[in-house]
């Protein structure tokens, strides 16, 4: 069985990660390596990318790229194998059909992150796939999906869910329904509606997953140690703030970045530029207005990417300024070969 290389590629939405990891997929797969990209985006701009009319949970081949799949994380039926994975068949259809694990699984951003991430490890773990690039949901700048299998484990197992179902006792469905359940149902005909007994049901079926998603989540996170993770980011303030995220903040899970690949970058060479005198002409002073800008743009941006990588130590890659997003395979290709330093990280061999 071979040992799957794994990227995430993370970061704010709207900074091109979606892109540029079905770029690394379609160049990885054209280098003769069987490739898999998993996106979360949720306008699947990956498979407009890709060419593919659509994706779904299982890897879908593209037909213009040998070797090269792609899949799209559904998180209700990721959640349903995680419950059936984890607990008895009895207790996953409980939970599946229960409205309040419905709507964590499907509508929180951690539960989408978590199950991200298993259904990672799950196409890892089969050593089918050479390369796995990983596009990770926007949430927290894309940290959550990193946090995500830490908190899914101190969620279940932590004190307030122990308080609430109380010790783990084999028979303490039974002493529930002797004791507690006939109270909420009195509880419950008050209120109008059976709210607290399906809470409580709700919290009982959680509390049995625990010991099979404690080892998943462990699992999970030496998978996330070994992976390459590099953060995509623009240099505008808001992407930047972003970016430090990951330096600053995720001190809980033992990953440090490979580097920043800044998208959108403006040549340097128009720094220079701005400040060559214009041709003689009716519009001379307005192009000069325009070069200048243009330059400043260009020099601010320059500035942006060497404070940081002199801030935090890191390697640094940028993909050039196009007028439109790649979407179509030659377009894709063209923006990783037009990148520059992205070899520094070990993404492009």
């Amino acid at each position: 069985m071979r040992r799957s290389h794994v990227i995430v590629v993370t970061g704010a939405g709207g900074v091109g990660k979606t892109t540029l990891s079905a770029a690394l997929g379609v160049v990885a797969a054209r280098a003769g390596k069987e490739v898999l990209v998993i996106t979360v985006d949720p306008a699947r701009r990956l498979s407009d990318a890709l060419g593919i009319p659509g994706i779904g949970n299982r890897p879908t081949p593209v037909p213009d790229v040998e070797g090269l799949s792609a899949a799209m994380l559904d998180v209700t039926a990721s959640w349903e194998a995680i419950t059936r994975r984890h607990a008895h068949p009895d207790v996953a259809d409980r939970l599946d059909a229960n409205p309040f694990f419905r709507t964590i699984a499907d509508r929180f951003p951690a539960a989408q992150s978590y199950a991200a991430a298993e259904q990672m490890a799950e196409f890892v773990e089969t050593g089918y796939w050479d390369l796995v690039v990983v596009d990770t949901p926007p949430s927290a700048g894309g940290l959550d999906f990193f946090l995500a299998p830490r908190r899914m484990r101190d969620l279940i197992g932590g004190r307030l869910l122990r308080w609430l179902t109380g010790a783990r006792l084999p028979a303490r469905r039974t002493l529930y329904r002797i004791t507690a359940k006939p109270v909420l149902r009195v509880a419950d005909a008050i209120l109008g509606g059976p709210l607290l007994e399906e809470i409580a049901e709700f919290l009982l079926d959680v509390r049995t997953l625990y010991d099979g998603l404690a080892a998943r989540a462990r699992s999970i996170e030496r998978l996330m140690v070994r992976a390459a993770t590099i953060v995509v980011s623009t240099a505008t303030p808001a992407s930047l703030r972003e970016a430090r995220r990951f330096y600053e903040e995720l001190t809980d899970v033992d990953v440090t970045p490979r580097g920043v690949v800044f998208n959108r970058a403006l040549p340097v060479s128009w720094i220079d530029a701005a400040n060559a005198p214009p041709p003689d002409g009716r519009d001379a002073l307005a192009l000069r207005d325009n070069l200048r800008r243009w330059g400043e743009e260009a020099q601010r941006m320059h500035e942006a990417r060497r404070k940081f990588a002199a801030r935090h130590q890191t390697s640094i890659a940028t993909i050039p300024w196009l007028e439109s997003a790649p979407t179509t395979i030659e377009e894709l290709t063209a923006m990783v070969r037009a990148a520059d330093g992205l070899e520094l990280a070990g993404l492009t061999g």
